[in-house]
């Protein structure tokens, strides 16, 4: 069923605590120091099922911290989550709905599990803006995505970013193709699935078990594979599987990536920085939040020079 000549690379996540004072523990598989993207997608966090009935302290609590030149994507399974951002938004972030902020030319935003929530269970996504775009205002996306049946009886799958071939669309505002989807397939289910030929793709296993064309992967683990294939086979394990697809098309600039900035040079993140510290109005204010912490403050920059990276690795 699958194509032999379909090379897939499997990226093995590594365990990072998420800032903050109260920090919970993800599986972060990009950036990895052999991809630095899938498309424009550059970040990648999976993190639960966390268990945070029991006091409420195993949840997430992100003091107000700062962004530049990326949208942020979240996506949960299970769980909720505040946020609130110096845009002026506060919102949900709930299973089946998608949130994308748009950070640009700087934002600040904070995010804090829900006092009802008792499973935490999601991904954290970040998507780098091209030179065109990555000045932008700030802004802010919700869209509530309807599950659409998989071809064959295979399941059903949600596109939550860009578009599908013949599977449907999310109306969030992007500034390169991209496709997000996630696909919760059946017992043993075989699915032949379209995809955009010009696209390098990703598939991220969040349970159950699947094979990727002709590889096997793990929970957590990311499978990638180049431009080329005008379709994906995926083969579920006898409890079926849930997994996400991250593709686009290939990003060929050069950014340079540190702490939460994403900027083209050293000295450009070096004036981020040194902005968020001075509480400059390039990133605003969030309104509302109560926290230990009332902002998150940078930590020192490397006593190096920042390397830009690509798609080709770090220069």
């Amino acid at each position: 069923m699958g194509e032999a000549t379909t090379a897939i690379q499997v990226l093995t996540g590594r365990e990072v605590p998420l800032g903050g004072v109260r920090a919970i523990t993800v599986r972060r598989t990009l950036p990895h120091r052999d991809r630095a993207f899938i498309g424009a997608w550059c970040f990648v966090d999976h993190y639960g099922p966390h268990d945070v009935s029991a006091d409420g302290r195993g949840g997430m609590d992100l003091p107000p911290h700062p962004h530049t030149g990326l949208q942020t994507v979240s996506w949960l399974f299970s769980g909720a989550i505040e946020h609130r951002d110096s845009g002026g938004v506060v919102a949900a972030v709930t299973p089946g709905e998608v949130n994308l902020m748009t950070a640009g030319h700087g934002i600040c935003h904070s995010e804090v599990t829900t006092a009802e929530t008792r499973t935490l269970h999601g991904v954290q996504l970040w998507v780098v803006l091209p030179q065109d775009a990555h000045d932008t205002e700030r802004g802010f996306d919700h869209h509530v995505t309807t599950p659409v049946p998989l071809p064959d009886g295979a399941g059903t799958v949600r596109v939550f970013v860009g578009s599908l071939p013949g599977l449907g669309s999310s109306p969030i505002t992007l500034h390169s193709r991209l496709v997000g989807a996630q696909l919760d397939l059946g017992p043993d289910a075989r699915l032949r699935l379209p995809i955009e030929r010009d696209f390098e793709h990703a598939v991220l296993l969040d349970s159950g078990a699947v094979t990727v064309s002709d590889t096997e992967i793990h929970p957590g683990d990311l499978a990638c594979l180049d431009p080329g294939p005008g379709h994906l086979d995926l083969t579920a394990g006898p409890d079926g599987a849930r997994i996400l697809l991250l593709g686009g098309e290939p990003f060929d600039e050069e950014v340079v990536m540190w702490w939460n900035f994403i900027g083209r040079s050293h000295d450009e993140v070096v004036a981020f920085r040194e902005a968020w510290q001075r509480e400059d109005a390039r990133f605003g204010r969030v309104e509302g939040y109560v926290g230990e912490v009332a902002r998150l403050p940078a930590p020192p920059i490397p006593p190096v020079r920042l390397r830009p990276r690509s798609r080709h690795g770090k220069r």
